[in-house]
């Protein structure tokens, strides 16, 4: 979507290779069962309607219902919103349940202030205040936003060094969004299984890894192409 109205690049939060990970702790909340995720090309939705998406929706994807949030919005230039979505939805022969906004308890200030996060803040809990809380470095909150640990996934490359006691991945091989540059403790390590805890340096450049078991820096954690995760505690 942002490459198609031209927006400057965000990385995503979840990193797209960690997001059937994420998908599956739904499952107990989907009658244990992991939903599948599938991508609608924006370029070919962006001009639709309402009533054209909601049909697209009916008769091309052949989906039985809907769940959005109460702010939600959709077709041509946002123009339908959830009120609408459930007329369609009911008109085309799909269920509609609308999701009411999830608020922030914690409601974080810094300085001794709570800044906005946007224009529409209200006090929701959304991607943007995840952003910002990332932004700052408060892992402690971005958890309780994300109701997990958030995970930063690198790609392992010949840029990378393993040195005696840590490794140092270059910034090119995030593909996510990290939190602020800073140093972080009680993080863990994780590659498919459990690495063990680590303490992680963030600085303009690279990212340096250092675990606290040193017998856990084995040649196989840099097979090239392969990913690891960083999970902020």
């Amino acid at each position: 979507m942002a490459e198609v109205l031209g927006w400057e690049y965000r990385p995503p939060i979840v990193a797209r290779s960690d997001r059937e990970r994420v998908l599956s702790s739904w499952a107990p909340y989907c009658r244990n069962v992991v939903p599948l995720e599938y991508q609608v090309e924006f370029s070919k939705v962006r001009y639709l309607t309402p009533r054209q998406f909601v049909e697209r929706l009916s008769t091309d994807l052949r989906i039985k219902g809907v769940v959005a949030g109460e702010n939600y919005r959709f077709g041509y230039k946002a123009s339908g919103d959830a009120a609408e979505l459930v007329k369609l939805c009911e008109e085309f022969g799909l269920s509609a349940f609308i999701v009411r906004s999830v608020m922030d308890t914690a409601k974080r200030s810094y300085n001794g202030a709570t800044p906005p996060v946007n224009s529409t803040d209200k006090g929701q809990v959304s991607s943007s205040r995840v952003r910002h809380a990332l932004s700052v470095g408060d892992m402690e909150y971005v958890s309780k936003l994300l109701g997990r640990k958030h995970r930063l996934v690198l790609t392992v490359n010949e840029c990378c060094l393993q040195e005696r006691e840590k490794i140092v991945f270059p910034k090119s091989c995030m593909l996510n969004m990290p939190p602020a540059d800073g140093f972080y403790e009680n993080c863990g390590l994780v590659n498919g299984g459990y690495l063990g805890l680590c303490r992680v340096t963030i600085n303009s450049e690279t990212i340096d890894i250092e675990l606290e078991d040193k017998n856990s820096l084995t040649s196989n954690l840099f097979r090239e192409d392969q990913q690891l995760g960083i999970e902020f505690g």
